[in-house]
């Protein structure tokens, strides 16, 4: 496993477990037990996913000392702002059974972000928060954000697979001092990433699946990845792409697989940006 160093001194796995879309809490508890077992360390999680207390539950008993283990959380729009962030930030505490979060980051630039942020940016400086960051900032909003905040984002998670490379996002990050991370770097399936001919040709010459080619493509690029199975088989071929290394012929015809824009979401939409305002995670 190789380490990046945040933009604040911290060390941060390259690569994680991610447990999005993984509710059932006997479910991902497992998953995050068996993903410890394998050697995961970066561990993913949100206030959304409504799953941080199997996880929490999960590490506890993993029997891994805390200190070793970098745990992420998410804030939710529905607590976008100050003192919603305070409160947020306590209950993922509690259901993380933890007294402090590795890195937390804000999951959608909506509502009163920049409250929220600087309610971080406190509790970071407290302690409680090692690191902070944000999710789904494309440039123009993470750029307002680092114009306007005390601390810069340690990092930003957003959607980075070979379909949709976002070199523009990047360098504005490299920029910024940032370290991205990819959300979905499967493109949840899509573009049938696991046969795809490209990545099965590349994989080939080094004995590795189109989904390894497509984890270490991502890492190559600075790019920390948190890909997600509640398969243990599949939890130990994800992480098994240390040991290999792609040339810069292999990196380009990835890269030439870009179609510009996301498959999977679309974040300028009203009627998307309307249903994540309504969800409600808590009363």
């Amino acid at each position: 496993m190789e380490y990046v160093t945040l933009n604040n001194g911290i060390k941060m796995p390259m690569e994680g477990f991610g447990v999005f879309q993984v509710p059932d809490p006997s479910q991902c508890k497992q998953a995050v037990i068996d993903a410890i077992e394998c050697g995961y360390r970066l561990i993913d999680t949100a206030a959304a996913y409504m799953n941080e207390e199997a996880v929490g539950a999960a590490i506890a008993k993993s029997g891994v000392p805390r200190e070793e283990l970098f745990i992420t959380t998410k804030l939710w729009v529905q607590d976008a702002s100050y003192e919603g962030a305070k409160q947020a930030v306590k209950a993922s505490l509690k259901k993380l059974g933890t007294d402090y979060i590795d890195l937390y980051l804000i999951h959608q630039p909506l509502g009163d972000y920049v409250g929220a942020y600087r309610a971080m940016e406190e509790m970071y400086k407290e302690g409680t928060l090692k690191a902070i960051g944000v999710c789904n900032f494309y440039p123009h909003r993470l750029l307002d954000l680092c114009e306007t905040v005390d601390v810069i984002p340690a990092v930003n998670q957003i959607e980075l697979h070979p379909f949709f490379s976002q070199k523009n996002a990047l360098e504005l990050m490299k920029n910024y001092g940032i370290t991205p991370e990819a959300w979905g770097p499967f493109a949840e399936g899509n573009f049938g990433i696991f046969t795809h001919p490209v990545l099965t040709e590349i994989g080939n010459k080094y004995s590795k699946t189109p989904a390894q080619v497509a984890l270490r493509w991502n890492v190559q690029r600075g790019v920390i990845v948190i890909p997600k199975s509640v398969h243990r088989d599949r939890m130990e071929q994800n992480l098994d792409i240390w040991d290999f290394s792609l040339t810069d012929d292999d990196m380009s015809k990835i890269d030439a697989l870009d179609v510009g824009k996301s498959q999977i979401v679309d974040h300028t939409s009203t009627e998307f940006m309307k249903m994540l305002h309504e969800l409600k995670i808590h009363d």
